[in-house]
């Protein structure tokens, strides 16, 4: 896929690649091409993972991360590019000491950024193909965009819970993700992995489909997921595929294109800013939330304050605020009888934002003096009670 011959293998990297070298379908020609190759790694975390560490065994010449994030506790059960030793480092720096022991041949380039609509051409441009592991809906149409006004194939994967999902975009004769999904799900409508959870294994199985799919393309064999959904079912081990096709009237891939340069993701997707939410939630008489050290205060006093936790069952186990009530989100507009002479509710979950949607929701029931917990369960345990496990 890249123009400029590729130098010869030393003897060393012979004896590293000799399982390749014996294959008919890679030998010495599919070899010298994916050390010719560059793919940018959008991500370092659950998919980024695998997907660095399998084309940096692979020898794939050049690799790029981007990310800006740092190594927490809560990564290490799925994210092996990372040890416990890292917790507190830049992903970064982690990710490319990992690679570098795996195969000290590649070249690890880091962009320590947010990938965004001002910088996206300036870092994907320069890479033969783009691998997505991101988890969030903005960076996904970002990528897909610009795979496709930059011509870059799109290897494309998610996860959550017990479910994964591939493809490969944006190639020449395929469609794009927005072919797909035209339009983003209403915010909120889908949890993230941080609010729903992810098996920790499940990225290791759709990261290394997606490292596969990369190899491919760069050697050119088999049949990439192009034109082809893969959805795998971790609980009954069963794979599906749904066949797409390239949509004609696509906005950004179609016939008569109206997307021909990157937009604000941000908007299109119609995220705004945890505060910019939770304060829209409340009436203008209750426009501010709840500090952790406030409800502390007030539950010492025992002045009647009722503490709602909108949070899973399996959450409320692993941690809770001493004399909240647990009533599920999902669960709310069935219990709301149970407030019944509450005159003063603080709602709270893990962050925030579900317990932001559980006010407006009570407001909108009748009940005016509802007011959410400022940074949720995590604040608590930073600033109140830091004895509690963090999850």
């Amino acid at each position: 896929m890249t123009a400029a011959p590729p130098a010869p293998l030393s003897n060393e990297e012979v004896a590293r690649y000799s399982r390749h070298l014996i294959m008919p379908e890679v030998g010495m020609d599919g070899q010298l091409k994916l050390k010719a190759a560059s793919v940018l790694c959008i991500g370092a975390g659950g998919l980024g993972s695998p997907v660095a560490m399998y084309l940096a065994a692979a020898g794939v010449g050049r690799i790029g991360i981007v990310d800006f994030d740092v190594v927490d506790y809560s990564n290490l059960q799925r994210q092996i590019i990372h040890g416990t030793p890292d917790v507190g480092r830049l992903k970064l720096e982690s990710a490319r000491d990992s690679l570098t022991a795996i195969n000290p041949e590649v070249q690890i380039d880091t962009h320590e950024m947010a990938l965004s609509s001002a910088n996206a051409f300036d870092v994907m441009g320069d890479y033969d193909i783009v691998v997505d592991g991101t988890d969030n809906f903005p960076t996904r149409y970002l990528v897909n965009d610009a795979c496709v006004l930059l011509g870059k194939p799109n290897v494309y994967g998610s996860i959550f819970r017990f479910e994964g999902q591939a493809s490969v975009f944006a190639t020449k004769d395929g469609p794009c993700y927005r072919c797909l999904y035209p339009e983003p799900p209403p915010p909120g409508l889908v949890p993230s992995c941080a609010e729903g959870g992810v098996l920790g294994i499940l990225p290791g199985v759709v990261g290394t489909i997606q490292a596969t799919e990369a190899v491919k393309l760069i050697i050119g064999v088999g049949e990439p997921l192009i034109n082809r959904f893969m959805i795998y079912d971790a609980l009954r081990m069963k794979f599906r595929e749904l066949k797409l096709r390239k949509d004609s009237e696509c906005p950004v891939c179609g016939d008569d294109p109206s997307v021909t340069e990157l937009i604000d993701y941000e908007q299109f997707c119609g995220i705004t800013p945890v505060s910019a939410a939770t304060a829209s939630a409340l009436d203008d008489d209750v426009d501010e939330d709840v500090t952790v050290k406030q409800l502390k205060e007030r539950l010492d006093s025992e002045d009647g304050v009722f503490v709602i936790d909108v949070r899973e069952p399996q959450e409320y186990k692993i941690c809770r605020i001493p004399g909240s009530t647990l009533i599920p989100l999902g669960d709310l507009p069935h219990r709301l009888h149970e407030f019944e002479g509450r005159h003063d509710i603080v709602v709270h979950c893990k962050s925030g934002v579900r317990s932001a949607k559980a006010v407006k929701l009570l407001r909108e029931a009748g009940f005016n003096k509802v007011r959410n917990l400022q940074g949720g369960i995590l604040q608590w345990i930073d600033d109140v009670d830091p004895s509690l496990p963090r999850y």
